[in-house]
This record gives C-alpha cells, structure tokens and sequence, in this order.
C-alpha cells in the first residue's frame, strides 16, 4: 500500500483504475506559500511543479509506507506560468490567453519512503488550443465552470474541455495530473505491485 498526499479525485480514481491500493491524506502544507517561495528563488515551471510534489509528500511525515506526492503546473508559451483561476472571470481570461496557441503542462510525482524522497518523475505535455469564440467560451463556462474552477487553465481534458484542443502531444495521464506509466514501473521495481 501507498499513501496519495493530495486531495485530487482525478488522481484518485487514476490509482484506482491501475488497480493500485492506496489511501489517500490531504498534504498539510500552504502550498500556496511553498510555491511563491519557489518562484522567487527563479524555478521554471517545470522545477515548481517537481518542487511541489516532494513537498506534498514530505509534508505527511515520517510514514512507514511510501507517500506519492503530485503537482502540475501550466506553462504559457511566453513561459509565464497560470495558477488556478479564483474567480469565472479570471477563468475566462486564462482560456482566452490560452485561445489559439499552445502551452505546455508538467506533471511531477514523488515518492518519500520514511522522510527521504527516494523517486521522482516528470512528464511535459504540450497541449494546442484552438480558436475559440467568446459564444462557445461562454457557454463552456455555463456548462463547466463548477466543475473547471479548481483546474489550472480553466479546463477538463477528460470533460467538454476535450473541445477546446486541437492537438495534444504527450501522456494523456501527465494531463489528468499524474505520470502514471513512470510511476506504476518504479512501484514495481520496488515489488508494491506485482511484476
């Protein structure tokens, strides 16, 4: 068994569906403030979403099972980074700066066994939005918005979002918030699941 540091459903039932047993602890940490701390000391999007899932990991303490902390982080071209959008308003400016052009996710996970991260990995995918129309973009916010207000860009890949994209290059897992397929190998090297 493994214990999940995130709240996440969607990366909840990826584990589940991988047939992975798990328990899952909320990271007791302000990850708000671990993040400002890792963008004032200059890391890319890439290292903030790595720094964020060992935090995340390490945050639950010395357990005597292996801890699976996760992050993700979006990259706009111009390599600024978005957070998760706090209002319907700032979601519908984070999909119109996404409109036409492409971003990149990084999905980061770490493993802690008692205190020490022991594994890490991390998958970029580079996502292409399409054009979109104020009426489709406000008529997605209608049907989406309580369902997208706690997701970076303002979108479900695995939802209506699937819409927005015209191409997506890369795991389909790393967009759901998890590199699955890295993670599965290293738990079974690690003989977790069977082999």
């Amino acid at each position: 068994m493994i214990l999940l540091a995130s709240k996440s459903e969607t990366r909840r039932r990826m584990l589940t569906a991988a047939g992975i047993i798990f328990e899952s602890i909320p990271a007791p940490f302000d990850e708000d403030a671990e993040k400002t701390r890792l963008r004032a000391g200059g890391s890319s999007a890439l290292e903030v979403a790595e720094g964020l899932a060992a935090a995340k990991a390490l945050a639950a303490g010395p357990q005597t099972v292996l801890v699976l902390g996760s992050d993700q982080t979006l990259e706009c071209s111009d390599g600024s980074m978005l957070d998760k959008p706090t209002s319907r308003a700032e979601a519908e400016a984070q999909l119109t700066s996404l409109s036409g052009r492409s971003h990149r996710l990084h999905s980061a996970a770490a493993i802690v066994d008692r205190g020490k991260v022991v594994w890490r990995a991390t998958e970029t995918v580079t996502l292409t939005m399409r054009a979109l129309t104020p009426a489709f973009l406000h008529a997605y916010l209608d049907a989406e918005y309580e369902a997208i207000r706690w997701s970076v860009g303002g979108y479900r890949i695995e939802g209506p979002g699937a819409q927005l994209f015209t191409q997506v290059d890369g795991s389909h897992f790393a967009v759901l918030g998890l590199p699955l397929l890295p993670l599965l190998a290293y738990l079974r090297e690690r003989q977790v699941i069977p082999t």
